[in-house]
C-alpha cells in the first residue's frame, strides 16, 4: 500500500510560496505569501561584476531581478520558492530535469534503478568534486538525506521523504534507498525536488541547520554555479561552476547577479529602463500587460505548476450528505450546474491578463498524462460556459432555483486578484438566475482553521507542486487511506479512484501509467470533488539580446540562470 505516502503538500497561490508549516507527520501545507505593493527605492548594485543591461557583448554579465525572497540556503531548512532558487543553481541533484522536459534524468547520478522492489540504486558518476576541491561521494549523498530526516526541520522539506526507510553507501559511487513501500515511481522526481539538493558533509552540521554565511564561506556547491558574494535578500552574485557534469549541461554566462526587490513597481521600472537584464518572478498581471507592449523588452510566458480551483465540501454544500435535505443526484447537478457556468477564458483574459490559462482538468497542461476532460462534458463542450446546459442539469434533478451558495475566498494569501475573480465567478455562476452567491472573504489565518474545521461550503484554493509529475495534482487531493482524508479535507472519497491512484504510482511502464493518470482524471471529471479554473503560466521579461529565457520556462518549474546569455 502506498498510504504511507501521506505528508504535508505545499499549496499555495502561484505567484510567491512561502512555508507556512506545521508538524512533519501531517500535510505540509505550503503556502503563497503575496508580497505587499508599498513602494521602496530599488537596491543599488555594488560590490559586483555587472554593467547596465543590453550594453556587454554575448556573454556578458547578467543581472537578473526577482521580488522573491530567501529564507535560509540550507536545504534542510527551507521550503520555499525564493530558497528554492538559489538551490537550484548550487546544490547538485541526484536526478533533475532537462530543459523542456518534466521527466527527471541523472545529473550527477550516471544511472538508477530498482535492484529490488523496494531498494533504489544510484550510480554516482565518477570524480565528482564540489566547488571548494571535496569530493562529493556517496557518503555525501547518504548525509544529505539522513540530515534531512534527522533535523527534520519544521520549515523544511523532510516531509517529502515520506517513503524513505533508509540510506547505504556501500562503495564511493553507490547509494542504496531503501523504501518502505515497493516500486514507487515517484520516488525519482523527489531526488529532484526541494528533499533532492546534495550538501557537503565535511562543511554542513550533522544535527542542525548550516548559516548562510558558513555555507557561503564553505563553497559547498556543486551545480551549474557557485555564489560569489552574497547579500541576503539584497544581492547574491553568481559565477559559472566548471566542474559540473550534469545533464543541465556548462553555464552559459559566466557571471550572473540576482537583485532583490521588495516592490513589484520597482522591478517593472528596472527592466523597463534596462537596469537589470530579466525579471522573473513577480511582476503583477496589470505590469505584464504594459510590458507586452513595449518594445524594448520581450515578455516570455511558459507552462506553470501552479493551478486555481475551488472545492466543494460534500458534507456542507447545498443538498450535501450533513444538511437538512440531503440529497447526492442534487449535490452533483449542483456542482455539474457551476462546471457548465465557469468562464475560465474570461478569469485568464480579464483578471488575469494572460498571466494564468485555462485548467480543464485536475493535472496541468505540460505534465505526462495531462488532459483536457472537462472541457467537453461541462459548458458548450469548447471550454465556454452554457447557461441553458446548467439549467437542464438542475430541474431535471429536482433542484430548486435558484440555488443559495456561500463561495469563500481570500486575498492576503491568494492576492488581491482574487476579489475580481471571484466577483467574476459570482457574477457567472449567477448568470440567467442559477444560483445565488454569497461571496465572503476572511483573513487567511481564520480561513485556514476554519477550512480545516468544515466551515466552509465551497471555498477556493490554489496549489504548486512539489515536484513536476502527475501524482502531486492526484494523490494530495483525491487519495484517502482509512485513517486519513486528502488534504482538501472535503470529505470526497471514492475506492476506485483511490485504487487507480495507487496503481499509477507503482506502474513503471511511462505509457501503461499515463494511460492510468488519465483514467483518473476522467473519473473524478464525472464527480467534481473540486472545479480546475486556471493554470498560472511562468512569466519573465528580458531586455532585447538576451537568449535562453523559453529553454528554461518549461515544466520542469525550475528558473535555471545557466540556460541565459546576452
Amino acid at each position: 500500500m502506498r498510504g504511507t505516502r501521506f505528508r504535508e503538500p505545499r499549496w499555495c497561490f502561484a505567484i510567491y510560496r512561502e512555508a507556512d508549516m506545521t508538524s512533519p507527520s501531517t500535510f505540509r501545507k505550503r503556502a503563497f505569501a503575496v508580497l505587499g505593493g508599498t513602494a521602496i527605492a530599488a537596491l543599488a548594485l555594488t560590490g559586483c561584476a555587472t554593467t547596465k543591461a543590453g550594453t556587454t557583448g554575448s556573454g556578458g554579465p547578467l543581472t537578473i531581478g526577482t521580488t522573491d525572497k530567501v529564507t535560509v540556503l540550507d536545504p534542510s531548512g527551507s521550503y520555499d520558492n525564493g530558497s528554492f532558487a538559489v538551490q537550484n543553481q548550487v546544490f547538485p541533484f541526484l536526478y533533475n530535469t532537462p530543459y523542456g522536459s518534466p521527466e527527471v534524468q541523472p545529473d550527477i547520478a550516471e544511472s538508477g534503478s530498482f535492484t529490488s522492489p523496494t531498494q533504489f540504486t544510484v550510480k554516482l558518476k565518477p570524480n565528482l568534486k564540489f566547488a571548494n576541491g571535496h569530493d562529493l561521494t556517496s557518503t555525501d549523498v547518504k548525509f544529505s538525506f539522513d540530515r534531512d530526516l534527522k533535523i527534520a526541520d519544521g520549515n523544511g522539506p523532510s516531509s517529502l521523504l515520506y517513503n524513505l526507510a533508509s540510506v547505504d553507501a556501500p562503495d564511493p559511487t553507490t547509494v542504496v534507498f531503501t523504501l518502505k513501500t515497493p516500486n514507487d515511481q515517484v520516488f525519482k522526481q523527489i531526488l529532484s525536488s526541494p528533499a533532492g539538493p546534495i550538501v557537503d558533509e565535511q562543511v554542513f552540521p550533522a544535527d542542525k541547520l548550516a548559516t548562510d554565511q558558513e555555507i557561503v564561506k564553505g563553497n559547498a556547491f556543486a551545480g551549474q554555479y557557485e555564489i560569489t558574494s552574497y547579500d541576503f535578500n539584497n544581492l547574491i552574485s553568481y559565477k559559472a561552476n566548471p566542474n559540473y557534469a550534469g545533464v543541465l549541461g556548462k553555464a552559459k554566462t559566466s557571471v550572473v547577479n540576482v537583485k532583490y526587490y521588495t516592490s513589484q513597481s520597482n522591478l517593472k521600472l528596472d527592466i523597463q529602463q534596462g537596469n537589470i537584464d530579466v525579471a522573473f518572478r513577480s511582476l503583477s498581471p496589470t505590469d505584464v500587460a504594459s510590458l507586452s507592449k513595449d518594445n524594448k523588452v520581450t515578455v516570455y510566458h511558459g507552462p506553470g505548476g501552479e493551478i486555481r480551483y475551488f472545492v466543494f465540501n460534500f458534507e456542507t454544500q447545498p443538498y450535501g450528505t450533513k444538511t437538512a435535505d440531503a440529497n447526492a443526484a442534487k449535490a452533483l447537478a449542483v456542482r455539474q450546474a457551476a462546471a457548465d457556468l465557469v468562464d475560465r477564458n474570461a478569469l485568464a483574459k480579464n483578471v488575469y491578463k494572460g498571466t494564468m490559462s485555462p485548467l480543464y482538468s485536475y493535472v496541468p497542461d505540460g505534465l505526462t498524462g495531462a488532459t483536457t476532460a472537462l472541457k467537453s462534458l461541462y459548458g458548450d463542450g469548447n471550454g465556454g460556459p452554457d447557461s441553458a446546459k446548467a439549467k437542464k442539469v438542475l430541474t431535471d434533478a429536482g433542484v430548486t432555483l435558484p440555488v443559495k451558495l456561500d463561495l469563500q475566498y481570500n486575498t492576503d494569501h491568494y492576492g488581491e486578484s482574487s476579489s475580481d475573480e471571484y466577483a467574476a465567478i459570482k457574477s457567472q455562476l449567477e448568470t440567467d438566475g442559477l444560483f445565488t452567491v454569497n461571496l465572503q472573504s476572511t483573513e487567511y489565518v481564520q480561513y485556514s482553521k476554519d477550512r480545516k474545521a468544515g466551515v466552509y461550503s465551497v471555498f477556493q484554493l490554489g496549489w504548486f507542486p512539489d515536484y513536476s509529475d502527475a501524482d502531486n495534482y492526484l494523490t494530495p487531493f483525491f487519495y484517502n487511506p482509512t485513517d486519513k482524508e486528502a488534504f482538501i479535507l472535503n470529505h470526497y472519497d471514492d475506492p476506485a479512484v483511490d485504487a487507480l491512484i495507487l496503481k499509477q504510482g507503482v506502474t513503471s511502464d511511462k505509457a501503461a501509467r499515463a494511460s492510468i493518470i488519465e483514467d483518473i482524471q476522467a473519473k473524478v471529471a464525472t464527480q467534481l470533488p473540486t472545479v480546475p479554473l486556471l493554470q498560472g503560466d511562468q512569466v519573465a521579461v528580458a531586455v532585447k539580446g538576451v537568449s535562453g529565457v523559453k529553454d528554461t520556462l518549461d515544466a520542469s518549474f525550475k528558473f535555471r540562470y545557466a540556460a541565459l546569455s546576452k
